[in-house]
């Protein structure tokens, strides 16, 4: 039976305006990158899971290649969010922190020199930039050049009206707004107590009590139907696993009845459920359909899992340290797996980093595309899908001018091989970690390897100046 929740689809498209069919593609396939929100490094099967239950992402990484040291170009998401789509460092799009929806205040343009003051008025801050211009060229943008049909579905989180999937490349567009995350995970979506602006954008409710990631996996569902026989991108966001924390009851229960390991909340457990039982409808769509070896998926996560209260944790990212928001592993790296049958070898892995930027010059090389190059910050990974001993040299950075509660205070992080250097703009002491023979960011090697600190603070000192990236001031 056909899914009806794909009524949108017409007047979406002859309003945004028709797909332009400017160049031609080295070869035709299909795109689905699942963009999952709070989802823990260590939150799957694969990676280490035993509490949580994910047979079809699992099955994902048998079929394709598993990335061990993948990291978000942040530590939260409206800047991971920013950089997947424009392929760029969160420093140079000035998206460097989380965007406020309009019913928390919103967010207003951010000029590169307007700041504000922190912690005791003892420091001036950057603000934050409060939407994704409509100059930046999204990857979108570039997939409509070559005649695709583009669905946006899920968590947007990048600017209010006006800067919405559907100003940004998206024929169509599901459910993202200027939300962070779900008033709630049950049809009809709303909150305990109403708030102005706090609904989704054209996912209207349809049956009480439905849950909302089996409504994002019916729509992703339809969407395919409706193309089966045109090129397609699917950006599908799922608003899970970020809070609130909920999940069906009858998943619950049976969370309830397992033993704990290091993982243990039965709730999160059935939401990470819910968002794999959707992705394994997804999968059982394309095989159906036939698209399956037409098809390139991409499965990755905006950033760390989120710990929450340490008496009551939501989740654990051990082995890895600390948790969303922080310039630890725990925060910054996160699961990845590629799957495309005939073209990426079954059951890989590889250890080598890779980041969020790197997927727009990835898939433009497959499209045969050579102007993206310089344009983005990330490269392509095909050699890597070839051969999943190939290592990619070059260093990674991440930049937070920002103070966040009690204990996040402004950083800026370099990763260079395997040494990885932590510095802090309010003068706390920076940390050194050898991520090889310490994953668990344990030992703070600054003071004993003073030569390995000094160089990749001048990399970073570097790169700094490069992206124009905006960096705390003393006030005063």
């Amino acid at each position: 039976m056909k899914f009806k929740a794909f009524q949108l689809f017409l007047v979406v498209v002859f309003s945004t305006g028709t797909v332009c069919f400017a160049q031609d593609a080295k070869e035709d396939f299909n795109i689905i990158l699942i963009h999952v929100d709070d989802l823990g490094w260590a939150d799957i099967g694969v990676l280490g899971s035993d509490f949580y239950e994910t047979p079809n992402i699992d099955r994902l990484a048998a079929e394709g290649i598993l990335f061990t040291n993948s990291y978000a170009a942040a530590a939260i998401c409206s800047p991971t969010r920013a950089a997947l789509l424009t392929g760029k460092y969160p420093a140079r799009t000035g998206i460097t922190d989380w965007i406020r929806a309009k019913f928390q205040g919103g967010s207003e343009m951010a000029l590169p020199d307007e700041y504000e003051e922190n912690l005791g008025k003892e420091w001036k801050t950057p603000k934050n930039q409060g939407f994704l211009p409509l100059e930046e060229m999204t990857l979108a943008e570039r997939l409509r050049q070559y005649g695709y049909t583009n669905l946006h579905i899920g968590k947007w989180h990048l600017g209010e009206e006006g800067h919405f999937p559907e100003d940004q490349g998206f024929h169509i567009n599901i459910g993202g707004n200027d939300l962070g995350q779900p008033p709630s995970y049950f049809d009809p979506y709303l909150p305990e107590k109403p708030v102005q602006h706090y609904e989704f954008k054209n996912l209207p409710p349809r049956k009480k009590g439905e849950f909302l990631m089996d409504r994002e996996g019916d729509e992703v569902v339809a969407f395919i139907q409706s193309q089966e026989k045109n090129k397609f991108f699917i950006h599908w966001a799922p608003y899970a696993v970020h809070t609130p924390i909920m999940g069906k009851a009858e998943i619950i229960a049976k969370y309830q009845q397992k033993k704990k390991g290091i993982q243990g909340n039965p709730v999160y457990a059935a939401l990470v459920e819910s968002l794999d039982q959707n992705v394994g409808k997804v999968m059982m769509e394309l095989d159906r359909l036939g698209l399956r070896n037409n098809t390139l998926v991409i499965f990755t996560s905006d950033n760390g899992g989120l710990i929450g209260n340490p008496t009551q944790p939501i989740t654990d990212n051990s082995p890895l340290r600390s948790q969303k928001g922080y310039p630890y592993e725990g925060g910054i790296r996160v699961p990845t797996i590629v799957r495309w049958p005939g073209k990426i070898k079954a059951g890989q892995k590889s250890d080598t980093p890779i980041i969020s930027m790197d997927w727009i010059p990835t898939i433009m090389e497959y499209l045969g595309d050579k102007t993206v190059k310089e344009a983005v910050d990330g490269v392509s990974l095909i050699k890597v899908f070839d051969n999943s001993d190939q290592n990619i040299t070059r260093d990674l950075f991440w930049h937070f001018p920002h103070f966040r509660g009690t204990d996040i205070v402004p950083y800026a992080i370099a990763r260079s091989g395997d040494f990885k250097l932590i510095h802090y703009f309010d003068g706390s002491k920076a940390e050194l970690f050898d991520l090889k023979s310490d994953p668990r960011e344990s030992l703070n090697m600054i003071d004993s390897d003073p030569e390995t600190a000094g160089l990749l603070l001048k990399k970073l000192e570097k790169w700094l100046i490069e992206t124009k990236a905006r960096i705390p001031i003393k006030a005063g």
